[in-house]
């Protein structure tokens, strides 16, 4: 691990001057992604600022009925709130999906949505990556890429989001609040946030430099079954091959998110519109621009027969 130097945030504002004034500058809070990705000098941040001590580890109903989730709040925590397991189910289902029990105490609501991809290729630094290194290449395409993207893919870039908890917000229409240095904010709708590889895979998100996240906003109960469904290789601690979280209604219509199969949350406005006509007619949209290759291709059948079966239980 290459020497860094270190801070304490002592306010909102100051972590974000701090970070935007310096551009080899990191924010740590749980550490459980940014630490290894240090040790293996994939991230080599110069500076760390810690921002533990804000005090933005509380949940709260908001106005209209919501809930505002700070940035701060550890998974743990947030899959077991009350609120969120009565109003939010599928929220805390994702999470508790995620991981193992250690690193859930550890990582938070805002490292969550901004952890990187886990694509081999990506940890390898013996191998070109245009995410660690822009415009040298991605070993991943032609190479082993069972685990890696169908659709939203480019020629730059075939790495999947890891986050489960990342596609219950997305069903649940999650706003992102943050904070720049010269103390404006900004909310930033879920389907916004998190980018498409295209040809600049190295920008993952929509955050400027410096910019920083304080709290995660849900709007009101809207009800239902919610379920999330995650295929992987081992019972636990795996990242998903495919996963599937939705909310259903009585009446078969609802939302639905897929996982595992894209850069960012897939969800698309008209496959939600098709639940109600079944798996095969939701999933036809969700993968119609699928580009798999030969090894992931069992992908495209996978989204279908895991939202089969999430329609299934949800009628009962």
């Amino acid at each position: 691990m290459r020497a860094f130097t270190y801070e304490r945030a002592q306010s909102i504002e100051a972590a974000a001057q701090a970070a935007t004034s310096n551009p080899e500058a990191k924010f740590i809070a749980g550490g459980t992604n940014l630490l290894d990705l240090m040790k293996l000098e994939i991230e080599r941040p110069a500076h760390l600022i810690d921002v533990n001590g804000l005090g933005l580890d509380t949940i709260e109903a908001t106005s209209d009925g919501g809930l505002r989730i700070g940035a701060l709040v550890r998974n743990t925590a947030l899959a077991a709130n009350e609120t969120v397991r009565r109003d939010y189910g599928l929220l805390s289902r994702a999470l508790v999906a995620g991981a193992s029990g250690q690193l859930r105490n550890k990582a938070t609501t805002a490292g969550n949505l901004l952890q990187r991809t886990r694509c081999p290729y990506f940890y390898d630094r013996n191998q070109p990556c245009n995410k660690r290194q822009p415009g040298s290449g991605c070993s991943a395409i032609g190479g082993v890429t069972r685990q890696l993207g169908v659709v939203g893919v480019s020629d730059a870039c075939i790495a999947t989001h890891p986050s489960d908890m990342a596609i219950a917000m997305r069903v649940l229409d999650a706003v992102v609040e943050t904070v720049k240095a010269d103390g404006s904010r900004r909310s930033i709708p879920i389907a916004d946030f998190h980018k498409l590889p295209g040809k600049t895979p190295h920008i993952e998100t929509a955050l400027d430099q410096g910019e920083f996240i304080t709290s995660v906003v849900l709007p009101p109960p809207i009800g239902g079954k919610h379920i999330y469904k995650k295929v992987r290789d081992r019972a636990s601690y795996a990242f998903a091959l495919v996963s599937v979280g939705a909310v259903i209604q009585p009446d078969g219509k609802g939302r639905v998110a897929v996982g595992g199969v894209a850069h960012k949350p897939w969800r698309i406005g008209q496959a939600d519109a098709e639940l109600e006509n079944g798996a095969k007619a939701a999933a036809a949209v969700l993968m119609a621009d699928a580009r798999p290759t030969e090894q992931n291709r069992f992908k495209v059948d996978l989204v279908e027969r895991t939202l089969r079966a999430v329609i299934a239980e949800a009628r009962g």
